[in-house]
């Protein structure tokens, strides 16, 4: 399927998101998005950074099948006003005792450097821990990925380690950055919250 067919596709799809930011909307993710994510996850700027390993389509289908009948996580498409999507994230390792998570998150190439990005960091933080028990939320990525690192801190993400050379991909070490929100730093933040949009 074509890039334009695939827009033509969402565009016809009316999807209404669950949750808002201030500029995307988040929409819970479903098995026909696959070809979406399978696009995205194909961006050779995203393997590298984010670290994947290609996948055939099929293998993602059943991997979001998976996902969806996972209660440790959420995923979601990050959808524009008019309901173009722009990106995947997730809640992931949902540990309700500990009150504890991971973020992931991949955006369409095209829609990258606006913004988007953090705005859904801000709201998926804003759902983990105004809606859920979470106390700690947590992103790993590679050190030398400026992109996340900043889109992170632009969310109130710090770092607060690095573990060294912790990933192997396309014959490289990489050191991994930990960053982390807790509730009291989420607390502090002077934005809007997403309730409040």
């Amino acid at each position: 399927m074509t890039d334009e067919a695939m827009e033509e596709l969402a565009a016809a799809t009316i999807r209404e998101p669950c949750w808002r930011g201030r500029k995307v909307g988040l929409s819970p993710l479903d098995v026909d998005d696959a070809e979406l994510i399978h696009r995205w996850r194909s961006d050779p700027v995203a393997a590298h950074e984010i670290g994947i390993w290609p996948q055939p389509l099929s293998g993602l289908r059943e991997r979001i099948e998976r996902h969806i009948d996972d209660q440790d996580r959420d995923d979601f498409v990050v959808l524009l006003p008019d309901g173009t999507p722009v990106g995947h994230i997730a809640l992931f390792d949902q540990d309700m005792t500990e009150g504890t998570a991971e973020v992931f998150l991949m955006l369409d190439p095209r829609s990258r450097g606006q913004g988007y990005g953090t705005d859904a960091l801000n709201a998926l933080v804003d759902l983990a821990f105004g809606e859920l028990p979470m106390h700690r939320v947590q992103a790993v990525t590679h050190t030398d990925n400026t992109a996340a690192l900043t889109t992170l801190g632009n969310a109130g993400f710090v770092q607060e380690g690095v573990r060294r050379s912790a990933c192997l991909h396309r014959g490289r070490r990489y050191d991994l950055a930990v960053l982390s929100l807790l509730r009291s730093e989420w607390e502090a933040l002077t934005r809007p919250r997403s309730w409040d949009l």
